[in-house]
């Protein structure tokens, strides 16, 4: 079976990360998969650190004619079987430049990674021969708004457990100069304002009186980096918090916590929520969309409700007050991330759907 991805987003995040995830996978059980993306791609850069072939190809537009062309000539000469997009622009150039290749065409399959509603169908029903959703959540939605639920099939995002092991203490704590006692609360996330971090830092302030010793990290780099640094100023919270910025080690930034918060207001499974648990670390959350699939209410953390900072705060306390529920949480999240969201499980799912494609068109 020969596959290509496509992928047009420049950016680095859980969509891309998946994406390369399946890459990798797919290479582990003997494919050669390939991916075109643009030029300038943060996921191209990485792929090719990985080993991966990667084809540069710019995706201006959606009626972009050269890239459609490109793709095209790729599909025909390799003799692409399956082709899997990640994002709008690279769907429809994708999606269409398989279609002029006739009969023997490719099998497309499009993966939606957010739970943002959709402005066209086109995309979801015309192009694709199915839709792969990365939580029932998204699913759903789908379905609601026409798409033929039997051309949708929800293959939940999976990780490299084997990267995540808890065996080693996260030198956070002495990068920043803290004591090894000191309670360290963090995420990992773009900041951006629908993740939810300006409720995390109006609830820090109630957190201190409890606990004045704790730090918050937040890892990641984005739009929201200067609001964030002001408010932060404006409360007088510049010991206690601490933006990492964009960074490479996040195994070793979770390894350093005692807890992940991310009240995320939207999100349609959270790839940051899995590698929290994966690492034995409890989380706080939203309720919100695919978030409940990921963080077992009461089990492996709390969920609260979106823009509620009062509760962040009590959730905080509450767990950094009991030492051995805490520790429970975190045991049952390694274990919820090992049944449900591995690496081997998603490309499982992902062969699946290839396979039946290919069996229908034969």
């Amino acid at each position: 079976m020969k596959i290509l991805h496509t992928e047009s987003s420049l950016g680095w995040g859980g969509q891309e990360n998946r994406t390369l995830n399946e890459l990798i996978g797919l290479r582990a059980l003997g494919y050669q998969p390939l991916l075109a993306c643009p030029p300038n791609a943060r996921l191209g850069a990485r792929a090719r650190e990985a080993g991966f072939e990667v084809i540069d190809i710019a995706m201006r537009g959606a009626l972009d004619l050269p890239a459609l062309w490109q793709l095209r000539h790729l599909m025909a000469s390799r003799r692409i079987d399956i082709v899997n997009t990640h994002s709008g622009r690279d769907t429809q150039l994708a999606g269409m430049a398989a279609r002029t290749l006739g009969r023997q065409r490719p099998r497309i399959v499009r993966t939606r990674h957010l739970a943002l509603p959709i402005s066209s169908l086109f995309s979801y029903v015309t192009l694709p021969d199915h839709v792969v959703t990365v939580s029932r959540f998204v699913a759903s939605y789908l379905a609601s708004v026409k798409v033929p639920a039997e051309h949708i099939t929800a293959v939940p995002t999976g990780i490299d457990l084997g990267r995540y092991q808890t065996t080693t203490p996260g030198s956070l704590r002495k990068e920043l100069g803290l004591a090894d006692d000191t309670p360290l609360i963090g995420t990992v996330a773009i900041l951006r304002r629908k993740k939810g971090h300006a409720e995390l830092i109006e609830a820090i302030p109630t957190v201190l009186e409890k606990f004045p010793t704790a730090h918050f990290v937040f890892a990641g780099d984005g739009p929201q980096t200067n609001n964030l640094n002001q408010r932060i100023t404006e409360l007088g919270l510049t010991r206690n918090v601490h933006l990492l910025g964009l960074r490479r080690d996040v195994v070793n930034v979770l390894a350093s916590l005692d807890l992940f918060v991310l009240p995320t207001h939207q999100e349609a499974l959270g790839t940051a929520f899995i590698e929290a648990a994966a690492m034995s670390v409890p989380a706080i959350a939203c309720c919100v969309d695919g978030v409940p699939e990921v963080v077992c209410d009461g089990k492996t953390g709390l969920l609260v409700p979106v823009n509620d900072s009062a509760a962040i705060a009590a959730s905080i306390i509450r767990l950094l007050s009991d030492n051995p529920l805490r520790q429970s949480m975190g045991i049952a999240a390694r274990q919820w991330a090992e049944a449900h969201y591995s690496r081997e499980v998603m490309v499982e799912g992902m062969l699946a759907v290839y396979q039946k494609l290919l069996a229908a068109k034969s």
